[in-house]
């Protein structure tokens, strides 16, 4: 391929979803050791450029973003609102984040409330997926997060989640009062 950079660029701007270097390679028809320096190159020039897009590594591939100071202009394109959460959706979904694999008991029993009816919204929104089922009596479902969770906050994978002591730094009485912190987590029949 005479200019494999301005191909893969073209791919990943054509795509819908982020594309891992894999399928790069599979679409480039060209080895995972050509793509890899052409995506390294492409991160570059867009980092270096002052344009309204950049190049972002998410969800365990590469996906144009835009620069997030312009959403405002750019919610006049889209007649869908942008996404909002419940604080239960978000508590739900930190705790599956965080714990996961974690099973409906265990999430319901950290919130303190029937969680049923958000788990299934946010199934539905495809932000988790079934893991399988916990071998222990009952065999309940467990749960994580999808790669559109990924995609939609911008993590390459959950090691970009903020930790316990990033959160602090932010807010100290957020610790003191986090469910997910198990210095902190009380009998709720106390």
């Amino acid at each position: 391929m005479n200019n494999l950079r301005q191909l893969v660029e073209a791919f990943i701007f054509a795509s819908d979803s982020p594309l891992s270097l894999e399928r790069l390679s599979v679409l480039a028809e060209q080895p995972k050791s050509l793509i890899k320096p052409a995506v390294e190159q492409l991160l570059q020039d867009y980092a270096a450029s002052e344009g309204g897009f950049y190049l972002a590594e998410v969800a365990g591939g590469y996906q144009f973003r835009t620069v997030v100071e312009l959403a405002p202009w750019l919610r006049k394109l889209s007649k869908e609102r942008a996404t909002r959460f419940s604080r239960a959706a978000l508590e739900t979904l930190a705790i599956i984040a965080y714990r996961q694999p974690a099973t409906r008991a265990e999430i319901e029993y950290l919130r303190g409330v029937d969680s049923g009816g958000v788990m299934k919204t946010l199934l539905d929104k495809n932000l988790l997926r079934i893991l399988g089922k916990k071998d222990v009596p009952g065999r309940p479902l467990m749960y994580g997060t999808s790669r559109h969770f990924l995609e939609l906050f911008g993590l390459r994978d959950l090691n970009d989640l903020p930790t316990l002591k990033e959160f602090a730094a932010l807010d100290p009485e957020i610790t003191a009062a986090d469910p997910l912190n198990p210095e902190v987590v009380s009998n709720p029949h106390d």
